[in-house]
């Protein structure tokens, strides 16, 4: 049975993981990383990044290694996904980039991981080891064993789960368990020219109707197409909640067969090999137990609505490695003061998610058409529910490591210009 003694120990290869590794070494921490698969690699296809996002991108120094493969939609267009009309529209434009300091950015998972995994074996503070399933662990007031299905034990003075939704590590600090939603995900992308477009092939296309919506838009510098289709299924609402027992193919065809032709051809495109079950839990109390802490989605998992899974798992990564610089080695009051800065702001996003898919989906036609007058009547360049979301944190504020003034249209970066609606 082997023995490792590091300083910082992160639990989780991900975009989570290797962030926080990322961020915590370019604050002066020497950290380990241990991933349970294979390899360091990420399935799935795109991520929606909104400047919240794009801001920790460039804090952690990989936004100009992401922005020559993102696409920076115009606009977010929101559609009826029965009747094929429009609904609203989202504005990206020089006023949005103005406002919040970056773009939206559209991307693909890979991609951003790739970069994160350049940058982690180029940095001589971070080592990392694959094929370690992490089993257990001990957690103390002044550190933490952790121990491998292969017998690999690991002392560290801190510990950092980045685990994801179904965390091992979770459970040292909270007895809760993941809340499945009942909505099934099928997502992938394809090549951009094999699939029909109501409108500009550089827009970010949310289709919304009764228990189904299907988002599109362009990744990997606009050569693919990346699409979610989710429907809510009604074999698990009826009570066949086993993974084999519902979200299949069948249901995924049945619950879009009174969509509109454009979003059933580009359901027909979408790859039937796998489905994501959407689950989120409710937001917890603390985050910390002895010197375990929690973050991303370990900490804080939420449903897709807000696009912020991703996002806020990079906010994380910044402002712990800010706190880590402030406090040097008080371990403790770097954790306590990350939970208190970024917990408000986690718990808020997993609370609008839920009910924010619930408007997407309502099949009241009462509730609908007052949905519909309602976006019908706000303009596109109305960004006022937004900035508490996307606006920078005031210098001197609870999130200084997220305080930044933004980067201008064009440029070095050549930023044309971007979030969702």
């Amino acid at each position: 049975m082997s023995r490792t003694t590091v300083p910082v120990l992160i639990v989780g290869g991900g975009i989570g993981g290797l962030s926080m590794a990322l961020s915590l070494a370019r604050n002066g921490v020497r950290v380990h990383v241990l991933e349970r698969a294979e390899k360091f690699g990420e399935i799935g296809a795109g991520l929606q990044f909104g400047p919240n996002a794009s801001r920790a991108l460039d804090a952690l120094g990989v936004y100009d290694d992401i922005l020559p493969l993102a696409v920076v939609p115009e606009r977010a267009v929101m559609m009826d996904a029965v009747a094929g009309t429009p609904l609203t529209t989202l504005q990206f434009g020089k006023p949005f980039v103005r406002r919040y300091g970056y773009p939206y950015l559209v991307l693909h998972r890979s991609d951003l991981l790739d970069a994160l995994l350049r940058h982690c074996l180029n940095h001589d503070l971070i080592s990392m080891e694959s094929r370690r399933l992490v089993v257990d662990a001990e957690v103390r007031s002044d550190g933490a064993s952790v121990f491998c299905a292969d017998g690999s034990v690991y002392e560290a003075e801190a510990l950092i789960a980045a685990d994801g939704l179904h965390s091992t590590l979770r459970r040292k600090v909270i007895d809760d368990s993941p809340i499945c939603s009942g909505y099934a995900a099928y997502r992938g992308a394809v090549p951009i020219t094999e699939v029909t477009h109501e409108t500009s092939v550089d827009d970010v296309v949310l289709w919304v109707g009764p228990g189904i919506h299907l988002v599109q838009y362009p990744v990997r510098s606009g050569q693919m197409y990346n699409q979610v289709a989710v429907f809510r299924s009604e074999r698990y609402h009826a009570g066949y909640t086993a993974p084999d027992q519902w979200g299949g193919p069948e249901e995924l065809d049945a619950a879009f067969a009174r969509a509109c032709p454009t979003v059933r051809d580009a359901v027909r495109t979408i790859g039937r090999e796998r489905y994501w079950p959407m689950f989120d839990r409710a937001p917890a109390d603390t985050w910390i137990q002895g010197r375990l802490v929690l973050t991303g989605d370990a900490a804080h998992p939420m449903l897709q609505y807000l696009g912020q899974g991703a996002c806020q798992a990079l906010e994380d990564s910044v402002e712990l490695g800010y706190r880590f610089k402030r406090h040097g080695s008080d371990i403790d009051t770097a954790f306590r003061e990350f939970e208190q800065v970024r917990r408000p702001r986690t718990a808020r996003c997993q609370t609008s998610a839920r009910p924010w898919g619930e408007l997407w989906h309502i099949d009241d036609p009462l509730i609908v058409g007052l949905r519909n007058r309602y976006f019908a009547l706000r303009a596109a360049d109305d960004y006022t529910e937004l900035d508490w979301l996307y606006a920078p944190a005031e210098p001197g504020s609870a999130a200084p490591a997220l305080a930044s003034k933004g980067r201008s249209m064009g440029g070095a970066s050549g930023v044309r210009a971007a979030t969702s609606i």
